[in-house]
């Protein structure tokens, strides 16, 4: 359906940073349109402007990270780890180096995503991935695996509270 509705390739690639601060390709379905700049979702104020009408429906679903588990596979991710970062985070990828927390695997959920997600400042995503790679267990990775189920269900924190989003499109 995407590929009908919108120019451009099904996937989109990225060089984001995992374990170690190494930088890997990931995977996700493309939810933009190929006008939309390279930067941060954060610093978008109309994202709307970008997000093609069936981006937005897997965006919300969380569809278009299916593609990350060919990263799992290849053993760049995993399931539950901090998400791994592009170089326009460059502000929590410097505090996770500090803090260690770039020390573990990248996953599909974290922390972070749980608590917040995409309306945590920096300062608090790096600090949730600090807790995370202090804390790894199975345990924390199943309560954050059930946490992440309900908050997809219920679509919480898809998108920053500041942002300019068409919601029904």
């Amino acid at each position: 359906y995407l590929k009908l509705t919108s120019e451009g390739p099904l996937l989109f690639i990225q060089e984001r940073y995992g374990r170690n601060s190494k930088p890997f390709a990931l995977y996700k379905f493309r939810s933009m349109t190929n006008k939309a700049p390279v930067k941060a979702n954060s610093e978008f104020d109309d994202i709307s402007s970008y997000i093609t009408t069936f981006g937005m429906f897997i965006r919300k679903t969380s569809v278009d990270e299916l593609p990350q588990l060919w990263n799992i596979i290849k053993g760049d991710m995993s399931f539950i780890g901090p998400r791994p970062l592009a170089k326009t985070d460059e502000k929590v990828l410097s505090l996770r180096k500090q803090n260690g927390a770039d020390q573990v695997l990248p996953g599909i959920s974290g922390l972070a995503q749980v608590n917040g997600r995409n309306n945590l400042s920096d300062e608090d995503k790096a600090a949730y991935d600090a807790q995370y790679a202090k804390a790894v267990s199975v345990t924390l990775d199943f309560s954050i695996i059930i946490t992440t189920i309900f908050i997809v269900m219920k679509r919480k924190d898809v998108f920053k509270d500041n942002q300019n989003v068409k919601q029904d499109r």
